[in-house]
């Protein structure tokens, strides 16, 4: 496998992004970094961050202070073939079974955490949720922000999805910044937009977030979509605590909750936030305040 390295002088001086790295080597020779901030006066919770398309841990550099201020140890990896982890060049080596993998062995077989709370957004549910109802002993509970579990048995997946496949494919240059600006209420500084773009140095390291939007279950014959519907079954008996934190003013996946409030015994009961002021990437705009409803809920669930 030809894998890319994003090189290093890429990620230096990005605004608010004062976190050391921390790698892992996988298997098959790939390289993940990870974020992992720790607190003084640890509270023994661990919370697992996931990122989606097109962002990696930058992402939840808003989110992660309070959180450790707060007691909690934090862990945002990248995933393969964003942020600083390797970027395989061979677009056809993203997978849908591929990203569960590899983000398994990286959370869990080298890291080993265990009684994780998961902030999952966007991407990191479509992948997170599927290690949940694989090894839900893993988990201690779960946020749910502006994210999705499709198992192609959904229909028609409207002319948003249908515009934002051909921009993925078709644009040049890709740039993530662009594409998280779009999705944002507030306005990006200049140089917040090329911390997103700095993973991507030339179009030969964009291609995993280019193959995203094409795994997306679309139709019951997906390759993914037995997975995905047999991780549904495991969410619709699982009782462990699972919140959603939706934003107002995301059009990507403003009602996707929905079906994980109606359907997850887990998310049965609990006060599920609505975060004023939050486009698709709420973390953006909304960062410290999506940290106070991840820890009011690691507080409530602890009791």
């Amino acid at each position: 496998m030809n894998i890319l390295r994003t090189p290093d002088d890429r990620f230096e001086n990005l605004p608010d992004f004062p976190f050391e790295p921390h790698y892992v080597e996988l298997g098959d020779g790939i390289r993940v970094h990870y974020l992992d901030e720790r607190p003084e006066r640890p509270s023994g919770e661990t919370v697992l961050l996931l990122h989606g398309e097109p962002t990696w841990s930058y992402l939840y550099r808003h989110v992660i202070p309070p959180l450790v201020a707060a007691g909690h140890r934090c862990v945002a990896p990248d995933l393969v073939g964003f942020g600083r982890s390797d970027k395989p060049a061979d677009r056809f080596a993203y997978t849908y079974q591929s990203h569960v993998d590899w983000l398994w062995e990286t959370v869990f077989d080298r890291l080993d955490l265990r009684d994780v709370t998961m902030v999952c957004h966007d991407w990191g549910g479509l992948l997170g949720l599927r290690l949940l109802a694989e090894h839900p002993d893993r988990f201690r509970r779960v946020v749910a922000t502006n994210t999705v579990l499709h198992t192609g048995d959904q229909g028609d997946m409207g002319p948003f999805y249908a515009q934002w496949l051909q921009h993925s494919q078709r644009v040049r240059p890709f740039s993530a910044g662009q594409i998280v600006a779009t999705g944002t209420v507030t306005d990006l500084d200049p140089a917040v937009v090329a911390a997103y773009d700095a993973p991507f140095p030339e179009e030969d390291h964009a291609q995993g977030a280019r193959r995203f939007p094409l795994l997306i279950p679309i139709t019951p014959a997906d390759e993914a979509a037995p997975a995905n519907r047999k991780a549904w079954e495991v969410l619709e008996s699982l009782d462990t605590p699972f919140l959603c934190a939706f934003s107002d003013r995301d059009f990507v996946l403003g009602q996707a909750h929905t079906a994980f409030r109606e359907r997850v015994p887990g998310a049965k009961g609990l006060p599920h936030t609505t975060i004023v002021g939050g486009g698709h990437f709420v973390q953006e705009d909304q960062g410290p305040r999506l940290a106070q409803v991840v820890d009011d809920f690691i507080r409530s669930a602890a009791r």
